[in-house]
């Protein structure tokens, strides 16, 4: 029996060393491949030669999805077999401290991808032609659509395989050129957002609700949303109108937004401000009663978004900030802040908080039941 549990613990703890060797060493590649960017302006004539080699792979791979079959034998020469060898590098390394078998099984698995990608001259799972991107992209680890962004942004997305480079250094959403459109911007958050955006180099133009669109009037803002790589959702109210400001608007400029950019290569992307009341609900009080339920009324709607192929939509749920809905124990700066600070490492379920009620209410949000239709049956307020 000493010697079974022998053989366990020491085949659990070489799983654990090849995955820590393997998830490093893809950071210390990823970290290489962040310096091949920045070497393209580099002074020293080697580094720009070297970013040059890097460049033939973006070229292989355009930035319209496009495989250009030509320069096959160029990316595997100056992009594939680099990125083995590097990655090998950082693997071996691990041969000082840890034993010898999980490092060369982790070795073998390289070598292994590295045949797969040179008998598929190149086109393997994460470099393949795509007419359209998911909305579906990873967060932990990196999917096909994620890396696609790289190539359509080559600035931001640097992670290959575990998505450790850009969770570290905030490298997985680009906001520099991209246009923004942001609702409630004359507001507490959507304005220390459009401010941070346009720091950030945001492209960003903004829309009030009752005066460029109002439930079921959206006309005026088509051309808006057309020209939109991002749309923002930050307008409410706590009152009257609740209803239609939190949860109908919402829902039809979220969908309207879906469908403008159904022939787009990269999903539309929608940003949208929830509350901490989907977990805590109207805790009783009669002035909370329909602010809380439009709030998780439209929460329920939006958990179909946040699953949905067709749009990448991020759920940004903050405590209470000073507003003119009332002070708070942050300002909308901070948790715009905040904000920016989860969707730049990729986050879609967005936490702004002090309380720690947005890190529960993610249980909630990924547990409730989606609601199939715009208005469903138990969002409907009593009246």
């Amino acid at each position: 029996m000493d010697g079974l549990w022998t053989i366990v613990v020491t085949g659990v703890t070489w799983v654990i060393q090849g995955a820590v060797a393997f998830i490093v060493s893809t950071l210390l590649f990823d970290a290489l491949h962040w310096l091949l960017h920045r070497w393209g302006r580099s002074k020293h004539p080697l580094l720009r030669t070297f970013s040059r080699w890097h460049w033939v792979h973006h070229a292989f791979l355009d930035r319209k999805m496009r495989v250009h079959p030509e320069l096959v034998r160029q990316n595997l020469i100056y992009h594939v077999l680099p990125e083995y060898l590097t990655s090998l590098a950082g693997t071996l390394i691990f041969l000082f401290v840890f034993p010898w078998p999980p490092i060369a099984v982790v070795a073998l698995m390289r070598t292994w991808m590295l045949i797969q990608t040179i008998r598929e001259e190149g086109m393997d799972y994460n470099h393949m032609a795509m007419d359209r991107l998911s909305g579906q992209q990873g967060l932990l680890w990196v999917n096909q659509s994620y890396h696609a962004m790289h190539h359509i942004n080559p600035n931001n997305f640097f992670s290959s395989f575990a998505n450790v480079f850009d969770l570290l250094f905030g490298t997985a959403t680009q906001i520099d050129g991209r246009r923004f459109l942001i609702t409630g911007a004359g507001g507490a958050f959507g304005g220390a957002m459009k401010a941070r955006l346009e720091k950030l180099g945001g492209i960003v133009e903004t829309a009030k609700h009752g005066v460029d669109f109002t439930a079921g009037d959206y006309d005026g803002l088509r051309e808006k949303l057309e020209r939109a790589d991002v749309l923002i959702l930050s307008h409410g109210a706590k009152s009257d109108g609740c209803w239609d400001a939190n949860h109908r608007t919402f829902v039809d400029l979220i969908d309207l937004f879906i469908e403008t950019g159904r022939q787009r290569l990269t999903p539309p992307e929608v940003w949208a401000l929830g509350s901490e009341a989907e977990f805590h609900g109207d805790m009783g009080l009669p002035e909370l009663k329909d602010y809380a339920g439009s709030k998780r009324a439209f929460a329920q709607r939006a958990l179909g978004y946040y699953r949905s192929a067709d749009v990448l939509y991020r759920h940004i749920v903050p405590s209470s900030f000073t507003s003119a809905m009332g002070p708070g124990p942050m300002s909308a700066d901070m948790a715009a802040g905040i904000a920016l600070f989860f969707i730049r490492r990729g986050f879609h379920y967005v936490p702004v908080t002090l309380t720690t009620l947005a890190f529960w209410n993610y249980f909630r949000f990924v547990r409730q039941k989606p609601a199939v239709n715009a208005l469903a049956v138990d969002s409907v307020p009593e009246r």
